[in-house]
């Protein structure tokens, strides 16, 4: 009786978290950002109180909505970290960072919407402006946004040195192959799997961090209506150009309104498991086709980390080759970091060879 052989799953046994080592580094600036942007808030309702000034109480309100979606990306961040290399969620808590992108980018939206209406109204009735306390809002606030501005570029140029430093070439593969008999070879059989986990950490850091990019653009949107405003405002206390006001601002709303587009259509992509675009896809197919026996019957490729993309892929291939030599030919793709190749030999390719192993020799 043959003893009992145990299988050693320790080279095959791997995380399937795929966010980057510098999310630590822009969760810090998500922090310093809203922190700042809090005690803004505080200092120009308190003071707008006690002057009386409505100006500085609106601002103030319009701080704290930023406030609220710069905490709440710098919580999903926390989250994400917290549910990294947890069994219950499948790649990690990436998408928690995704899904509080697509919730700033709603704010972004009805932000834009807000000034919008806004200017449309102050147009068609003209407002008395108190222009000198207005323009004194306005310098604060972009201040206190250039503040912000520069600790998240600081915290994202801080990731991208993080990056480079934990920057990991390390490839784990594994194939069905090794647990198959010697004399039945993976790629003989009907069908075998390739699993390929590459956790190299090259690219641009912050490229897709979408959560990151939404609370960056939440500040350049306050930067950029308190320097559309400083000038409005400027320009009717000089030279009385009251239109100027409601016309920039309507303007800004606009530009406020394409960066919500962008940054809802990119989150809403990563949350569905959109494919990835068709280049990315076609090089995987070229690759793989590279020998011209292997045909691509069916090919997944989606988006699973800030800079991590997964594939799953059948082929199929007359004299099919190990599903490991087929991995290693991706391994140029760097932003593939979980791969499953599945391997099947042509059903024709087999018929032909049962025909010709049954043909009577030639005499």
């Amino acid at each position: 009786m043959a003893a009992l052989h145990h299988h050693d799953l320790r080279p095959f046994v791997h995380s399937h978290a795929f966010g980057d080592a510098a999310a630590p580094v822009r969760e810090r600036a998500l922090w310093w950002v809203t922190g700042v942007t809090l005690a803004a808030m505080v200092m120009e309702l308190a003071v707008g109180y006690w002057s009386g000034s409505l100006a500085l109480v609106a601002d103030g309100w319009h701080m704290g909505t930023h406030a609220m979606a710069l905490g709440g990306a710098a919580l999903a961040a926390a989250l994400a970290r917290r549910a990294h290399g947890n069994a219950r969620f499948a790649f990690g808590g990436w998408k928690i960072e995704v899904l509080a992108a697509y919730s700033s980018g709603l704010l972004l939206l009805a932000v834009s919407v807000w000034i919008a209406i806004d200017a449309v109204m102050a147009l068609s009735t003209p407002r008395v402006v108190a222009y000198p306390q207005a323009i004194g809002v306005a310098v604060l606030g972009l201040v206190v946004n250039a503040v912000c501005a520069w600790v998240l570029s600081r915290g994202d140029a801080g990731a991208r040195a993080a990056a480079g430093g934990h920057a990991d070439a390390a490839h784990h593969d594994h194939a069905a192959s090794p647990a198959s008999p010697p004399h039945e070879p993976a790629s003989a059989a009907g069908h075998g799997h390739d699993h390929g986990h590459r956790h190299d950490h090259h690219g641009h850091p912050g490229g897709h961090d979408h959560n990151f990019r939404a609370a960056y653009l939440h500040v350049l949107a306050d930067a950029l209506t308190s320097v559309l405003a400083i000038v409005a405002l400027v320009a009717g206390l000089w030279w009385g150009q009251r239109w100027l006001d409601p016309a920039v601002a309507l303007l800004g709303g606009a530009l406020i309104g394409r960066w919500a587009f962008v940054v809802l259509r990119d989150s809403a992509r990563a949350l569905i498991d959109a494919s990835a675009l068709a280049p990315m896809r076609d090089a995987v197919r070229a690759t793989v086709e590279s020998d011209g026996d292997a045909r691509v019957a069916d090919l997944h490729v989606w988006q699973i980390g800030p800079d991590a993309w997964s594939a799953v892929l059948s082929l199929v291939a007359d004299r099919p080759l190990e599903p490991s030599a087929y991995r290693a030919r991706l391994h140029g793709l760097t932003a593939l970091k979980h791969v499953t190749v599945e391997v099947h030999r042509c059903r024709g390719a087999v018929a032909e060879g049962a025909a010709a192993s049954t043909a009577p020799s030639p005499r």
